[in-house]
């Protein structure tokens, strides 16, 4: 499945670059809710899959630390 990818790929990286990505993903969905507060989000489902996205990068950051101490 394409979520299963996703979180494989997420435990591989390091945790500055998970730190990177859940930035990136706030400001992208920043931007959606602000497309969409004007108007111009066609594709509002959007804004849910980058919401469990940043769930599944804090939940990865989350075993990370666990498993480090």
């Amino acid at each position: 499945m394409k979520t299963n990818k996703y979180v494989e790929d997420l435990k591989a990286k390091s945790a500055a670059e998970l730190a990177g990505e859940l930035v990136a993903a706030k400001k992208e969905l920043f931007n959606l809710r602000f497309q969409n507060a004007t108007n111009q989000l066609d594709n509002t489902n959007r804004i849910k899959e980058v919401r469990k996205n940043i769930a599944r990068i804090q939940t990865v950051i989350t075993e990370k630390t666990k498993v480090a101490e």
